[in-house]
């Protein structure tokens, strides 16, 4: 791969890393007059990692590109080049909030993926963060996580986790971050679909079928289960298993039947618990511990051929290699 012009000043570069996400409960109430959804959640970041390194451009463009050392189940198609990607949309943010000549901040980033793209673990959010991290590295912005995460608002909801990591609670449209105090490791397995989900389209199918009474309509904005909260915070995957819920599972394996199967599938192998993530259509499992993770992933892999990955968190926020 060709590397990008680089300024006469400088010849250097800046690499950075920021975590997937789970939702352990994912809560979704009626659309809002402005069509968004007031969201109750409890996300947890998880050691699939992103990985982005920015390097300066001469003549001041902002270009990404996937790297060849992404995961075999990231589809290369599916990752967006120009203005649309996240990461690009970050570094454009930064720069302009940093108020620095675009003609002289051009930077490419390159990243490398884990997270499979559109597969509901904010994979695009994550790339963001760590694009964010690493040309404010690059730039010498000298500002805090806190103040990374609030320039990253606007991007998303899950951009400011991405950035901050660990596990927190997320309400109104998931923007209203409040972190938890999760000392204690849980254990996943993690099955990445083939195909993506365009989250409008499963928040849409949510909407179509409670119109239709094939789901219950909620009567008020969702709440976050506060017995969710603490056996998250004490560790207690026996407890969680109980409690983890997901009101966009039915519209995604409505959209992909296939994921009705694979979770039987993976409850039958001995996970604990197991239920779409985010809006699909990566599958997460609770394990018990951390060999029974790997133990559990070595049997999905073994009886269906599909990759699963074990995975633990939480763990930390974008931060500079």
């Amino acid at each position: 791969m060709s590397q990008p012009a680089t300024t006469g000043r400088l010849f250097r570069h800046a690499t950075a890393q920021a975590p997937g996400k789970v939702n352990l409960s994912l809560r979704v109430g009626a659309p809002r007059a402005d069509g968004y959804h007031p969201v109750a959640s409890v996300y947890l970041a998880v050691s699939m990692i992103e990985e982005v390194t920015a390097t300066p451009r001469s003549e001041g463009e902002i270009t990404v590109a996937l790297s060849e050392s992404s995961s075999a189940f990231v589809d290369p198609d599916a990752f967006p080049v120009d203005s649309s990607n996240l990461a690009v949309k970050a570094a454009v943010r930064l720069r302009e909030h940093l108020e620095l000549d675009p003609a002289e901040h051009g930077v490419h980033l390159e990243i490398t993926k884990q997270v499979p793209v559109a597969g509901g673990m904010g994979g695009g959010s994550a790339d963001a963060a760590a694009a964010l991290v690493a040309c404010a590295a690059l730039w010498d912005a000298g500002l805090s996580r806190q103040a990374l995460a609030e320039i990253s608002a606007p991007l998303g909801a899950d951009v400011p986790f991405a950035v901050m990591g660990g596990a927190a609670v997320g309400l109104g449209v998931g923007d209203e971050l409040t972190p938890l105090l999760a000392r204690h490791p849980l254990h996943f397995v993690l099955v990445p679909a083939t195909t993506g989900l365009a989250t409008p389209q499963v928040y849409g199918l949510l909407d179509r079928l409670r119109e239709e009474e094939a789901l219950p309509v909620p009567e008020s904005d969702p709440e976050v289960d506060r017995e969710l909260v603490q056996a998250l915070t004490t560790g207690n995957a026996e407890e969680l298993a109980l409690l983890i819920a997901n009101d966009l599972q039915v519209p995604a394996a409505t959209m992909v039947p296939e994921l009705s199967g694979m979770l039987d599938i993976g409850l039958e192998e001995g996970a604990l618990a197991g239920q779409v993530s985010g809006s699909g259509p990566t599958l997460m499992f609770l394990a018990r511990n951390a060999e029974e993770s790997f133990q559990l992933a070595t049997r999905i892999e073994d009886r269906t051929g599909v990759a699963a990955v074990a995975v633990h968190g939480p763990v930390h926020g974008a931060r500079v290699l």
